[in-house]
């Protein structure tokens, strides 16, 4: 299971869930729980939750990309460590980073099931964290 979970969580942050309902819920279990701490604090969504964020996300960023650096999965569960960058409505020619993030997350029936993500704003960074 372990490739399959692998690839479940990082087809779902390289996805285009943000612009597309039905794919967020492909991902996500009915019964999802996610407990993020950014930087304004710890968030626990639900996803209903997690489809107003992505709802908002799609509002305001012509585009969002994951750059994945590293996931790991074991028994069902897996880590992923990506940046996110955005181009804005604004300016959709410059593409700048809006966050880092490293996520963990149990799987249930093929689908991302309970996570605890931690983020932090975008910033250039290393080319290669894992060097």
């Amino acid at each position: 299971m372990g490739l399959r979970t692998k690839e479940i969580v990082r087809k779902f942050y390289e996805s285009n869930f943000y612009k597309d309902e039905s794919v967020l819920r492909s991902y996500l279990h009915p019964d999802v729980e996610l407990s993020w701490y950014g930087t304004t604090g710890l968030r626990k969504l639900d996803l209903e939750g997690i489809a107003q964020i992505s709802e908002k996300l799609a509002e305001s960023y012509e585009s969002l990309r994951a750059a994945v650096d590293k996931v790991i999965a074991k028994s069902g569960n897996a880590a992923i460590h990506f940046t996110y960058y955005v181009r804005t409505i604004e300016n959709p020619d410059e593409e700048m980073p809006l966050g880092h993030f490293i996520a963990m997350w149990e799987l249930k029936d093929g689908k991302l099931y309970k996570g605890v993500q931690i983020s932090q704003l975008g910033e250039e960074i290393d080319d290669n964290p894992w060097s």
